[in-house]
């Protein structure tokens, strides 16, 4: 049983099937983290083909985690690691070289290992400069071996082409993708495609709303019981609200039956066909959705399914704009639930 695997760059491969990671850092869930569970279920996905891993720096104990594993996997097929450099926001207009060395450092140091396969780069503030030059010193760890290759997340066309212009070599932008929001499909796919960026997608099952357990049910209430749902329920609002999102999942159940499978199965594979989509990033917390993920490519969607999904979202209000548009809205409720300063070595 194996995932197929896409060429990110010449001489790289990844899994289509990414394992998620922030679903792991403390404080995600109420319920906390089993980090036996969570290791064995790296063991799971290692031995059956997803063999590629996201975490981030500010993914509080994720690194060490995958760390932990990587200690004991003795599996003959080599895990790729991605990661994530994301400055703290009151950090960015101070940010020096050293700053920006001092976290892949750390990144390295946590996870044992001798180089990151991929260091996925995010600035949260573009009136703030210095993300071309912090991209720069991110390019000379890739010269000195610390870095293979060098992605962004949650960048929008306008300032990825600035780093790409700056003759930075991005292979890929990690951006939210899913049937709830397709803002990358407006400007984003086209221009990574004319530029061989390929997306990796994260919030494919918008933090679960995108499965059976939310069909016929009534909005949940807070406090949610992780951060995901506070976040997804956002987007959902932007789609036109709980009815709207319950025509939706009423949709895609019907494709499901069609299959003889699942709304997260379809709503995986959605996003998985779409133009320059290299992966999709699962946070898999029970072992089960490990064995979900390879069914996936068993499940060819018609352009009729396809058809039923595009015509249900054409009701559908937003989100719009570019990619992470509303959530860098300064004092804008996207922004409000998010955590911008979780702290980078001195």
């Amino acid at each position: 049983m194996n995932v197929p695997r896409i060429e990110l760059a010449p001489g790289y491969s990844i899994s289509r099937i990414i394992r998620g990671g922030w679903q792991l850092s403390v404080g995600h869930h109420q319920a906390g983290v089993d980090e036996a569970a969570a290791i064995e279920g790296m063991r799971l996905c290692a031995e059956t083909g997803i063999t590629t891993f996201d975490c981030a720096d500010i993914y509080t104990g994720v690194e060490e985690l995958i760390g932990r594993f990587l200690r004991t996997h003795r599996d003959e097929r080599p895990i790729q690691i991605h990661t994530k450099y994301v400055p703290d926001l009151d950090s960015l207009a101070t940010l020096t070289p050293q700053n920006t060395v001092a976290v892949i450092d750390r990144s390295l140091q946590r996870l044992g290992i001798q180089r990151l396969d991929l260091v996925q780069f995010h600035w949260w503030d573009y009136d703030i400069p210095g993300y071309v030059e912090a991209a720069h010193t991110l390019d000379n760890l890739r010269l000195q071996g610390k870095v293979r290759h060098i992605g962004v997340t949650n960048f929008d066309v306008a300032h990825l082409s600035e780093i790409l212009d700056a003759g930075v070599p991005v292979v890929s932008n990690q951006v939210q993708y899913s049937v709830l929001d397709r803002r990358p499909a407006t400007d984003m796919a086209t221009y990574c495609a004319s530029h061989r960026v390929s997306l990796l997608c994260y919030g494919t099952l918008a933090g679960g709303f995108l499965t059976d357990r939310y069909l016929n049910a009534p909005p949940p209430q807070e406090p949610f019981e992780n951060r995901s749902l506070t976040k997804y329920r956002l987007i959902i609002e932007e789609i036109g609200g709980w009815s709207r999102y319950q025509n939706l999942l009423q949709v895609l159940r019907a494709i499901a039956d069609k299959h003889g499978t699942n709304i997260a199965a379809i709503a995986s594979r959605y996003v998985l066909d779409q133009p320059q989509v290299a992966g999709a990033i699962i946070g898999m917390r029970s072992n089960h959705r490990i064995a979900e993920a390879h069914r996936l490519f068993d499940l060819p969607l018609s352009s009729d399914d396809l058809g039923l999904i595009d015509a249900c979202l054409t009701q559908s209000a937003g989100p719009r704009g570019p990619v992470f548009g509303l959530e860098r809205i300064k004092d804008g409720r996207h922004a409000g639930i998010m955590k911008m300063n979780l702290g980078q070595p001195s």
